[in-house]
């Protein structure tokens, strides 16, 4: 039995053990403990950030249409929040939004997966 299995009734999601930030600083690949390799682009990471400058809080709304981040948006740093997240200081200085291990997981594995395209009217 692990220590998360004494913590936590379910079951501990993949966790990235390794994080790549390419020489452009367009793309992110990370390495998973269970064997996994995916990538991101960095537009598509900022495009999804979840804090609550981007996403409404009741609404969940986002508050900027995602195709305004430019093709060519960069990770400036990653740095590791304990054990179930990370933040992306990105090219435009945003660096608020914690990605969890799970939207890092769906974003790199399936981007067009992705459910927060931009605001919806009303």
């Amino acid at each position: 039995m692990s220590f998360w299995d004494t913590l936590k009734p379910t079951t501990r999601p993949p966790m990235a053990v390794a994080v790549d930030v390419s020489p452009d600083k367009l793309l992110v690949t990370l390495d998973w403990d269970d064997g996994q390799r995916t990538q991101a682009t960095a537009r598509l990471l900022r495009q999804n950030c979840p804090c609550a400058e981007c996403v409404e809080e009741w609404s969940g709304r986002r508050t900027f249409e995602a195709t305004s981040i430019p093709e060519d948006m960069k990770v400036i740093d990653v740095t590791p929040v304990g054990n179930y997240a990370l933040c992306f200081t990105f090219g435009d200085q945003h660096k608020t939004g914690l990605f969890t291990w799970e939207l890092v997981r769906t974003l790199t594995e399936n981007p067009s997966a992705s459910t927060r395209t931009g605001p919806t009217p009303g």
